[in-house]
Order: structure tokens, then sequence, then C-alpha cells
């Protein structure tokens, strides 16, 4: 899936009407999360050499949409307001969208 494609299904899982180039950052950080937990041990140079595995590309669009979403309310813990209660437990990304991401022990070559 190539970025003009992630951004077209980003924009419809968020009803957003944001700049490409929001998306696109979005989309940018989802991916270095996932990188992050799939090669703990890579320097900053190979980091940035670093592809997305295509079985990942999904996951990223949910983490994306995750972000997008708690816009503005990242580390809110409680809010009421006219009956309606926002609990947020986390003010990262939650381990339960990253369960399945195993790190791998060293960095492909």
């Amino acid at each position: 899936m190539d970025n003009e494609e992630k951004v077209t299904q980003l924009r419809i899982m968020t009803e957003s009407d944001e700049h490409e180039s929001v998306l696109l950052s979005y989309l940018e950080d989802a991916k270095h999360v996932l990188l992050n937990r799939l090669y703990p041990d890579a320097t900053d140079e190979e980091f940035s050499e670093l592809t997305l595995p295509v079985k990942f590309e999904r996951k990223q669009l949910r983490i994306a949409a995750w972000m997008m979403n708690k816009r503005g309310a990242e580390g809110e813990i409680q809010h009421i307001e006219n009956g309606v209660h926002r609990n947020y437990k986390y003010a990262d990304i939650p381990l339960e969208m990253l369960y399945d991401v195993m790190p791998f022990v060293g960095i492909p070559r």
C-alpha cells in the first residue's frame, strides 16, 4: 500500500478533512512506533534505513487513527461534561495495540 492509499484510508477511518501533510505525519509517527517495537536495538543510522513490513501496514493505520482521535486529550484521566464521561488510561499508544508486534533480536540486512 503506498502513502496515497494510506492517506485515503486514514481519512475514511477518521472522517477527517485534514491536509494530507497532517495525515502523513500521523502515519509516519505510527510507523516509528511500530519500528521501535520491532527493532528496539537499532541505531539511528540503521533505523533510518528500515522499512515497515507489509503485514503491519493496517496496524500502522489503526495506530495513526488512534493518535488522531486522541488529539487534544492525550493525557486526560477523567472528563465529565453534560453527561459525557471520558477516561483515558493511556497517554501514549496502548500496549494492547502492540501485543502482536514481536521484537526482532537483530536488524534486517
